[in-house]
Parts: structure tokens; C-alpha cells; sequence
């Protein structure tokens, strides 16, 4: 009997999912749960690796409920796709522990992806040894239902590249036991923030969440970034690195309209306000099925939570047997 691959991917539950999220993952995630074993991952101890949640349970927790929602907001469907949370599997940790035996220190600080996040979130050197730590557990998130396939933002690929070395250093030390991941990336590799800023992420306040109302999108939108030399309509203008524009090419269907108004731009025959104006509605035609979605799923959190509970118990199992395989291999005993 032909056996579907797994997929394996997640998110942090520091707040709700926004576009940035959506084009980098969540999209993949919908397009292939209909031929993939598809496994979500709510991370919710990655989150107590940020000082910022170490004393706030209460969001975390909140927040956990709030990341689920989006995701069945976008078209995951509970039947098709498995929904977990992390802390509910102690086994993740154990082997989180096991996979850090065989990584040194200083490679999980090459990880351009933690640097990037020590320099963003302005850490300088007040980071928990679970901060560091955290690249292993994700390591451990991905193998623990010896997933086949991740999608995952551009961003993200720092971390499966550290994954196949745990693969192949646990491999060539103990036997054949992981395979490889392949990563799988979003049509739009990284989607730029609404102030141009290289990557759309919370903490820089420059993102659309998938839960954005019609008059707070309208208001995001008509503020967002486009070409700063460009100082009247009647002036040519950039489109490449636009960030209007880029949002037009990833959200916007009429492909016609998009090309007219690239045309126009660069001719000086259109203004930036004309330009927003149609993204907003672009923007707010693809979000007003998931806003339907969201309202439902925030009117039945108890559907929500037992969508979590049924897919931790079905991924606990599956955990264990791969920590036992582990064990197996290491000649690891428990009493």
C-alpha cells in the first residue's frame, strides 16, 4: 500500500500569524494536506526561550489557542492535517537533550537565523541557555515524527540545514535511524515588511495579520513604504522592491490589473494612492473567507481545544516509538 510522506511544520505562539506566515508556510501547508501525512507543531516552549514570555504564561497559553485558530482559518482541516502542542510531549525534550550530545556550542551560534534574532530583538548578551538551546529542539521537533518534508520560510532553512547534521552525525554514529529533510519553500521566499524592512515580523510592527479587520487593513495598507524617490505621481517610479508591489504580486489574482498598473508606474501615469487603493481591496477579498473562518473557530475555542487534544495524543504515540528506536540504538535503558 503506497504510504503518503510526512510533513512537519509549526509555529511559535507569540501572537497571531500574519502574512509574512502565510506566504512562507501556511499556504504550503493547505496546497498539501490533501496528498502528505501533515503534522503542525504549536511551539510553545520555543517561546519561554524569549525573556520577553518568561513571566507571561498567561499569553503564551492564550496565544497557543490564538495560533491554532489561524491556522484552521486559512483552510487546515482537523480530518486532513494533525495539530499539536509541544509541551504536552515530554519525549520532544528527551530528544532535544539526546540530539544536543552531538552538537557543539559553537555551531548552534553560527546559525545566521539565531543571530539575526539576537540582533532584532536587541538581546546582546541576555539570552537563556535555552535560547541557544532552542535550534536543538527544534531539530527535535522535526525528527520526533521523522518527518520527510518541512515548508518553511527562507529564513527558516538555517535551521533544517542543522538538522541534516544532527541526521547524519546520529546516522553515521549509531546506524541508519533519519532520513534527511527536504525543505519546501513558499512561492514568495520572504515577504518584506509594510515599512520596507527586509523580513514582515512582530516585533517591528510592520505586519497584517490574517485576523486584520477591513478598517485597520485599510489604514495599513494606505501607509505602507513604495519608491522614496519617487516624489510626485507624475514622476516614473520603481516597481522592483516595491513593497506595494511585491504585495501585488503575491496577493493580487487579477494579473492583468497588476501588469497595467506596473506599466503605469513606471511611466509616472499613476499615482501611489491609486496603487494602494487597489491592493487594499486585492488584500481584503483574499482575507474575507479567512476572516469568516476565524470568526467561527473564535466563537468555538472548546472545538479547538479538542482539535489540539486529539492530535497531541495521536503524535505522543508516534513520539514514543521514534525516542524508543533512539534509545534502541544508543543502548539507553530506562529502570
Amino acid at each position: 500500500m503506497f504510504k503518503k510522506k510526512r510533513i512537519l511544520t509549526g509555529d511559535n505562539p507569540t501572537g497571531r500569524l500574519h502574512l509574512g506566515h502565510y506566504v512562507g508556510s501556511l499556504e504550503n501547508r493547505v496546497r498539501l494536506q490533501n496528498d502528505y501525512e501533515t503534522f503542525i507543531l504549536v511551539a510553545d516552549m520555543h517561546a519561554y526561550a524569549y525573556p520577553k514570555y518568561v513571566g507571561e504564561p498567561d499569553i503564551v497559553s492564550k496565544s497557543v489557542i490564538d495560533v491554532t485558530v489561524d491556522n484552521l482559518a486559512v483552510g487546515l482541516d482537523p480530518e486532513k492535517s494533525t495539530i499539536f502542542v509541544e509541551s504536552a510531549i515530554p519525549e520532544i525534550y528527551e530528544l532535544g537533550i539526546i540530539f544536543s550530545m552531538l552538537t557543539s556550542h559553537a555551531r548552534v551560534l553560527r546559525n545566521p537565523t539565531l543571530k539575526e534574532e539576537i540582533k532584532v530583538k536587541e538581546m546582546g548578551d541576555n539570552y537563556s541557555l535555552g535560547f541557544v538551546n532552542f535550534p536543538l529542539l527544534q531539530v527535535a521537533d522535526i525528527l520526533c515524527v521523522r518527518a520527510d518534508l518541512v515548508p518553511v520560510g527562507e529564513d527558516q532553512l538555517p535551521h533544517l540545514e542543522l538538522t541534516n547534521e544532527v541526521v547524519r552525525k546520529f546516522n553515521g554514529t549509531y546506524g541508519l535511524t533519519f532520513e534527511e529533510i527536504e525543505p519546501m519553500i513558499g512561492r514568495v521566499k520572504r515577504l518584506v515588511g509594510l515599512d520596507g524592512n527586509a523580513k514582515m515580523t512582530k516585533s517591528l510592527g510592520n505586519t497584517i495579520y490574517l485576523s486584520e479587520d477591513r478598517e485597520s487593513l485599510k489604514k495599513k495598507v494606505m501607509s505602507m513604504y513604495t519608491d522614496p524617490n519617487r516624489l510626485r505621481a507624475s514622476d516614473p517610479g520603481k516597481v522592483d522592491g516595491n513593497p506595494v508591489f511585491i504585495y501585488h504580486d503575491a496577493f493580487n489574482q487579477n494579473e492583468e490589473e497588476v501588469k497595467e498598473l506596473k506599466d503605469r508606474y513606471v511611466k509616472g501615469k499613476v499615482g501611489d494612492v491609486e496603487v494602494k487603493e487597489k491592493l487594499f481591496v486585492a488584500l481584503d477579498e483574499f482575507l474575507t473567507p479567512i476572516r469568516e473562518r476565524h470568526s467561527y473557530y473564535e466563537g468555538h475555542r472548546d472545538e479547538v481545544r479538542d482539535i489540539l487534544r486529539s492530535g497531541t495524543d495521536k503524535t505522543r504515540n508516534i513520539v514514543q516509538g521514534t525516542l524508543d528506536d533512539v534509545k534502541s540504538k544508543m543502548m539507553l535503558f530506562g529502570i
